[in-house]
C-alpha cells in the first residue's frame, strides 16, 4: 500500500534529511535574503529530477506529477528564512551565521518538504494527480513571502484544489501532529504612533501639552476598543510594547514614539478596530492639546483552515499516525503568512509535535535556545509527502 510505502521511504531516508536539517540550520538567512538555502534547495530538485522555477527572487515553485495529473491538484508549503537572533545553543549544527538563527523552525519546514518531494517523486506512479512544491522566502517580515509567491502564479497553471502547511510546536510531544478547523492564528498588524507638541519645562506643564501624560492616557485608552467594543467570544490583542519619550527629569519632551501590535480572528473586526484606534487616537491626543501621526502597518491576515479540507487531511493523518496520535491545536493569537494562501484557495496548516522534556528540547520558537527532537524529521517528511499524495475535495 501506498502509505507503508510512504513510511518505509521515511524511515530509510531519516539520517539523511536530518543531516540536511543541520545544514540549513547551520547556514540561517534572514528574510528575502535566503539565496544560499534557495541554491542548496534547486541542486537538490535538479539532483532528484524534478522541474522547478524560481519566483519573487529567492523563492522556488517546484512540480510533481504523478498517474492521471489533472485529477487532483495539492499544493505543499515550506518557508525558508531565519529570524536575527543569536544562537545560544552549543550544538554541532549551531547557526554559523553570528546574529542569524532558525528559531521557528524554518529549517525544519524546508526539510520536510525537500524529503516530501523526494519521496513523491520516487513513487510518481504510486499515487495519482499532481503536487506543487512552494518554497517559500520572507515569512518572517511583511508583506510577507506568501504574498510575493501568489502575485508571481503560485496557484496558478494548475491551480491547486487545497494547500497544506506544515509547522514545528514546541508544546507538542515527539510523535504528535494537531489540527484545527476553521480559524487557528491571528491576523498582526503593527501600530507606530507620534505624539508631537511644543515640549518645555517640567515645572511649568501649563505652558505645553504634556506628551508622556498624553501618551499614557492613550495607552490606557487604547485597551476599551478591545474590552468595549469586540465580541468576546472572537480572541484579539492589542498591545502596546514600545515607550520612547525623554531623557531627564525636568524636561516634558516634545515627541514621545508608541509602537505596538493588534491582533485579532475575525477579518471584518480587524478592519473595523483600525478605525476606531484611529478616531481614538487622534481625537484624545488633540482634544489634550498635542498633534499625532499615526500608521498601522497591515500585516498578516488570519490563518483560516477550511474545514471540509482540513476534515480530510486530519483523517488522512490518523491513517498515517494513529488516531492516538492526531491532537486538537490550540487556537494562537500568533501570526502566519499563511494566511495569504488560505484567503485564495483551502488551506489546511498543521502542527508538527518537536518537544522532548528527557532531552531537555522545550524551549519555544523565537527564542536563543530553540531545537527539536530530530526524529521528527522523518514523521514531518512522511506525513507531507502522505497528505500530498492522498488528500482529495
Amino acid at each position: 500500500m501506498l502509505k507503508e510505502k510512504i513510511q518505509a521511504q521515511a524511515a530509510k531516508y531519516s539520517s539523511e534529511f536530518i543531516d540536511i536539517r543541520r545544514h540549513l540550520h547551520a547556514n540561517p538567512e534572514l528574510s528575502y535574503q535566503e539565496f544560499k538555502t534557495a541554491e542548496f534547495v534547486q541542486s537538490k530538485l535538479k539532483e532528484w529530477g524534478i522541474p522547478f522555477e524560481i519566483k519573487a527572487t529567492t523563492g522556488i515553485l517546484g512540480i510533481i506529477k504523478g498517474k492521471n495529473p489533472d485529477s487532483r491538484v495539492i499544493a505543499l508549503r515550506g518557508d525558508m528564512d531565519a529570524l536575527p537572533i543569536l544562537e545560544e545553543n552549543e550544538v554541532p549544527y549551531k547557526s554559523q551565521n553570528a546574529g542569524v538563527m532558525h528559531a521557528c523552525g524554518h529549517d525544519v519546514h524546508t526539510t520536510c518538504l525537500l524529503g516530501a518531494a523526494k519521496i513523491l517523486n520516487e513513487l510518481k506512479d504510486e499515487w495519482e494527480g499532481t503536487v506543487k512544491l512552494i518554497f517559500q522566502p520572507g515569512e518572517e517580515r511583511n508583506p510577507g513571502g506568501a504574498s510575493y509567491m501568489i502575485k508571481e502564479g503560485v496557484l496558478e497553471n494548475p491551480r491547486p484544489q487545497g494547500i497544506i502547511g506544515l509547522h514545528v510546536h514546541p508544546g507538542l510531544e515527539l510523535g504528535k501532529l494537531s489540527f484545527r478547523k476553521g480559524r487557528v492564528m491571528a491576523s498582526a498588524d503593527e501600530l507606530y504612533i507620534t505624539i508631537r507638541s511644543k515640549g518645555g519645562h517640567a515645572a511649568a506643564p501649563h505652558l505645553t501639552a504634556d506628551t508622556i501624560l498624553i501618551a499614557s492616557h492613550l495607552i490606557v485608552s487604547l485597551q476599551q476598543i478591545i474590552s468595549r467594543n469586540n465580541n468576546p467570544t472572537s480572541p484579539s490583542v492589542l498591545s502596546i510594547c514600545s515607550f520612547q519619550g525623554g531623557h531627564t527629569t525636568n524636561v516634558i519632551p516634545s515627541e514621545v514614539k508608541l509602537m505596538g501590535t493588534f491582533r485579532a480572528m475575525d477579518e471584518a473586526w480587524r478592519f473595523k478596530a483600525h478605525e476606531l484606534i484611529r478616531k481614538q487616537t487622534i481625537g484624545l491626543v488633540e482634544s489634550m492639546g498635542a498633534e499625532v501621526d499615526l500608521h498601522i502597518d497591515v500585516g498578516y491576515p488570519t490563518v483560516d483552515n477550511d474545514p471540509v479540507f482540513t476534515e480530510e487531511a486530519w483523517r488522512k493523518a490518523d491513517e498515517y499516525m494513529g488516531k492516538e496520535n492526531v491532537l486538537e491545536t490550540e487556537l494562537r493569537m500568533g501570526a502566519e503568512d499563511f494566511g495569504y494562501y488560505t484567503q485564495v484557495i483551502p488551506g489546511c496548516f498543521f502542527r508538527l509535535g518537536v518537544r522532548n522534556e528527557e532531552k531537555g528540547i522545550v524551549h519555544n520558537v523565537h527564542t536563543p535556545k530553540f531545537d527539536i527532537d530530530e526524529r521528527a524529521i522523518e514523521i514531518g517528511m512522511g506525513n507531507m509527502a502522505w497528505l500530498g499524495a492522498s488528500v482529495k475535495l
